[in-house]
């Protein structure tokens, strides 16, 4: 089976070509992903906790789902591929904003990446792929930043970036 490619792009998210995705999370290349963040009813997010066997930040808390688009696939269209496989569910999506963070990780890793982040409404429980997610659970928008800040080593790096940007534009905007 061939490995998964990432999209490579620039700063201004145009194509520049594709890499197998641990080539480039190797060499720290900057690549496009994304980050869904699903919301309930009562405002809480539902979370997610990496499955045990991933090669990187297993057993680490971080937002409904993450991933890479698939050369071709809308941002849109990527994030709920990944959402069913997954978590599960469907459900609409809506872009809010992307931004490019750098996150090394402890086994020589590196995410890159220009993310482009989501959000969506759900309000049942999700069929978790134990393959991809260990566990889940709802957590207030305020619990997970407070949490962030007292037990930051069970949240995965990049969530902890993207929590903040996330936050910050629940502050800045009516959604």
């Amino acid at each position: 089976m061939k490995e998964e490619e990432v999209i490579l792009v620039n700063e201004f998210d145009e194509q520049i070509g594709l890499m197998p995705k641990l080539e480039a999370h190797k060499k720290a290349v900057l690549h496009r992903a994304f980050s869904v963040f699903i919301l309930n009813k009562d405002n809480e997010i539902m979370l997610q906790q990496r499955a045990h066997q991933k090669y990187h930040s297993p057993l680490l808390w971080t937002n409904t789902c993450c991933s890479h688009q698939r050369n071709g696939e809308t941002n849109i269209n990527a994030g709920s591929r990944r959402l069913f496989e997954e978590m599960g569910f469907k459900t609409d999506l809506k872009a809010l904003f992307h931004f490019i963070y750098k996150a090394p990780f402890d086994n020589g890793l590196t995410e890159h990446e220009l993310d482009h982040v989501m959000i969506g409404y759900f309000n049942e429980n999700p069929t978790i792929n134990r393959e991809e997610v260990e566990d889940w659970k709802w957590m207030r928008i305020e619990d997970v930043k407070e949490d962030i800040l007292l037990h930051p080593e069970i949240y995965t790096v990049w969530f902890k970036i993207i929590f903040d940007k996330f936050y910050h534009y629940l502050e800045d905007h009516k959604i």
